[in-house]
C-alpha cells in the first residue's frame, strides 16, 4: 500500500460501508483514531495506511478493492491540479487494453500500471475507466461543472434518435453519452477534459472526434453539420471573443452583444445543425429577456428558429429548443413557453402536445413587442386572468385564521438537562446526516427531524431518508415526548458550535418535567407551530393579493369596488 495515499472522511465512509456521520462519531469517541495529515479543518485528509491499520486493529471490515487502490495510487502520484491528466493517462491505458488505437505512455509508474492491469481484468476497460471518472468527479464536485444526468437524458430525448450529434462545449461527454449517437463531434477548451470525454465515448464504441479548442474562437467543425446539436455552454463569459469575431458568418441572426455570449452559442449551434435539425441548449434565465439581446431573439422568432423555451427549475437554467429553418418552408406561427416544475417528464409531454397542436403555443406575433421577452414565468403572469386570480386568492386569504394557544406566566423556572445527557441515558438516539454523502439516516414515525435553521418537526408516515444537513432524534416514547422535544429544539439557538459541519444539538437545554407535563407542553408546541405556519401562509397570500390587485387595476382586469 502507498504510504503517501490519503483519504477524506467521505472516502472512509464509502470504504467502510457506513454513513459519513459514523466517521465523525469515531473521530470523537476514539482518541486513537488517526489524526488528519492534510486538507482543511472542514475537509481533513487522513493517511490511508493509518486508517487501514486502525480498522484492522478493531476487526472492522475495511478492504480496498482494485478500483479503490488504483484511484488512491492516482491521487498519490501528484497534486490535485494534475489529477485530470493522470485520469486521462489511465483512460489511455484502458483504451490500449481494449484495442483502441491511440498513444499510451509506457513509462508510467509501474505500481499504477499493475493496479490498472488488475482492475481491467476484474471489471473490463470501460467499467474500470468509468469508476475512476466517478471518483474524479466526486473529488472535484465543487470545481467541475457537469450536466446533471436527468437533464442530459431529457435533452437527448427531445432531440430525437439521431446517429450523429455535435456538442461544441462537451465537457466530460455527458450529453454525448446520453444521446446514444454513433458519431460524436465535440469540442472543449480544456485539453484534459476533452481527452477524458473522447476516451469515455471511444470505450463505448462511439466514433468520436473531439478537439481541445474553444469553439467560438476556433471552430474545429467549420462548414460541417450534424443531425442534432446538444450544448451546455459556459454562462456569463465576457471574454468570449466579441471583438475578434465581428463579421463571423455564424452570426446569421445578428452580432451578439458583448454581454450576450449565450446568444453566440445559440447561433454557433444553429450553424452546425442540418436544415430541419434540432438544437437543445441550456441557457441562463436572463437570456430570454435581457434588452441587449432582443434584436437577435426577434430575428430567431421571425425565422421560426426558436421552437420552445422551458424553465427547468426556479433558479434556472432554461432549456431552449431550436430548429434550423428549411429553405422555402413557411415559418411556424407559435412557440412553446413553459415551466417544468418538479417533474422533468412534463417537458416531454408539453413538447409532444405542442407538436401535435401548435395552436396551443404562444403566438410569435404577440412576442414581437418592444421587449421580445421569452421568459416563461412572465408570459404566464401576463396571460393569467387577473380578475379571477384576485378573487380566488382573496377567498384563500379569508380562510386563513391564525389562532394563538393560551399561555400564561409561570411561577418558577424548572431544572434543565441537555440532549447530550439524554442521549447518554438512552432516552434519545441522535443520528446526523452528512452534507454530501449519499447515505442518510431514515426518519421513522415518531422521530424528530431538525434542521440547521432551527425548524423541527415530528415525522409521520412511512420511513424516509432525510436530506443533507438534517438530524434525526429517535426518542424513547416511555420517557420523552416527541412533540415536547421538537418544541425544545425549535426554541434553541441552533446550530451549536461544532468542529464538524454537521448539526450538533447535544447542548440544547430540555426542561426536566414528568412525561404527562411533557405531553401538555408538546400539544402547545404543536399549536404554536401551526400558528406560525398560518402566519407565514397569511403573509405570502397577502403579498400575492397585493400583487394581483396592482396588476389587475393597471391591466384593466379589476376596478375600484363600490
Amino acid at each position: 500500500m502507498d504510504d503517501s495515499a490519503t483519504v477524506s472522511a467521505a472516502d472512509i465512509a464509502r470504504l467502510a460501508g457506513v454513513g459519513r456521520a459514523a466517521v465523525s462519531n469515531w473521530r470523537r469517541r476514539y482518541p486513537d483514531f488517526p489524526q488528519p495529515v492534510g486538507g482543511t479543518a472542514s475537509s481533513p485528509l487522513f493517511g490511508l495506511a493509518d486508517v487501514t491499520g486502525w480498522f484492522h486493529a478493531r476487526g472492522k471490515p475495511f478492504e480496498l478493492s482494485a478500483g479503490e487502490r488504483a484511484w488512491q495510487r492516482l491521487r498519490a502520484l501528484g497534486d490535485d491540479l494534475g489529477l485530470a491528466a493522470r485520469v486521462s493517462l489511465a483512460g489511455a491505458f484502458f483504451a490500449y487494453q481494449a484495442g483502441i488505437p491511440g498513444k499510451f505512455d509506457r513509462e508510467t509508474d509501474p505500481e499504477l500500471l499493475a493496479l490498472l492491469n488488475e482492475l481491467t481484468h476484474r471489471a473490463g476497460p470501460l467499467e474500470s475507466f468509468e469508476l475512476l471518472c466517478r471518483r474524479y468527479f466526486e473529488a472535484h464536485s465543487r470545481r467541475l461543472s457537469t450536466t446533471p444526468e436527468p437533464v442530459a437524458e431529457l435533452m437527448a430525448r427531445l432531440a430525437g434518435p439521431v446517429s450523429t450529434i455535435l456538442d461544441p462545449a462537451c465537457g466530460f461527454g455527458a450529453l454525448a453519452l446520453a444521446s446514444g449517437a454513433k458519431t460524436v463531434l465535440g469540442q472543449d477548451s480544456d485539453a484534459e477534459t476533452a481527452t477524458i470525454a473522447a476516451l469515455r465515448l471511444r470505450l463505448r464504441g462511439v466514433e468520436a472526434e473531439v478537439h481541445a479548442v474553444d469553439a467560438l474562437r476556433e471552430d474545429a467543425f467549420a462548414g460541417r453539420t450534424a443531425e442534432a446539436v446538444l450544448c451546455d455552454p459556459p454562462f456569463n463569459e465576457r471574454a468570449w471573443g466579441h471583438d475578434e469575431l465581428v463579421g463571423d458568418a455564424r452570426w446569421e441572426y445578428g452580432l451578439p452583444p458583448r454581454g450576450e455570449p449565450e446568444l453566440a452559442w445559440v447561433q454557433h449551434c444553429l450553424a452546425h445543425v442540418e436544415p430541419g435539425g434540432t438544437v437543445a441548449i441550456l441557457m441562463p434565465g436572463a437570456a430570454a429577456g435581457r434588452r441587449s439581446g432582443k434584436r437577435i431573439r426577434g430575428n430567431l422568432l421571425r425565422a421560426g428558429a426558436v421552437r420552445a423555451v422551458v424553465t427547468l427549475t426556479a433558479a434556472g437554467p432554461d432549456l431552449w429548443l431550436l430548429r434550423r429553418p428549411v429553405p422555402g418552408q413557411r415559418p411556424p406561427s407559435t412557440v412553446l413557453l413553459g415551466e417544468a416544475g418538479e417533474d422533468l417528464s412534463t417537458v416531454e409531454r408539453s413538447w409532444q402536445e405542442f407538436q401535435d397542436r401548435p395552436e396551443t403555443g404562444v403566438r410569435i406575433i404577440d412576442l414581437l413587442d418592444d421587449d421580445v421577452d421569452l421568459t416563461p414565468a412572465r408570459r404566464r403572469a401576463r396571460d393569467e386572468d387577473l380578475g379571477q386570480a384576485f378573487q380566488a386568492v382573496r377567498g384563500k386569504f379569508a380562510e386563513l385564521t391564525p389562532t394563538l394557544p393560551p399561555l400564561e406566566a409561570a411561577d418558577a423556572e424548572p431544572a434543565f438537562t441537555t440532549i447530550g445527557e439524554l442521549a447518554k441515558a438512552g432516552v434519545v438516539e441522535v443520528k446526523h446526516a452528512a452534507r454530501t454523502d449519499a447515505e442518510h439516516p431514515s426518519a421513522e414515525a415518531g422521530d424528530v427531524v431538525a434542521s440547521v435553521t432551527g425548524i423541527a418537526y415530528v415525522h409521520s408516515g412511512l420511513p424516509e431518508a432525510v436530506g443533507p444537513g438534517l438530524t434525526v432524534y429517535r426518542v424513547d416514547a416511555a420517557r420523552l415526548d416527541a412533540d415536547f422535544l421538537a418544541g425544545c429544539l425549535r426554541a434553541a439557538d441552533l446550530p451549536a458550535a461544532s468542529a464538524s459541519t454537521r448539526i450538533d444539538g447535544r447542548r440544547v437545554r430540555i426542561p426536566r418535567v414528568p412525561l404527562d407535563v411533557q405531553r401538555e407542553y408538546g400539544e402547545v408546541f404543536r399549536r404554536l407551530a401551526e400558528f406560525d405556519a398560518v402566519l407565514r401562509a397569511t403573509a405570502e397570500t397577502g403579498r400575492e393579493l397585493v400583487r394581483l390587485g396592482f396588476a389587475g387595476l393597471v391591466e384593466g382586469r379589476l376596478r375600484p369596488g363600490r
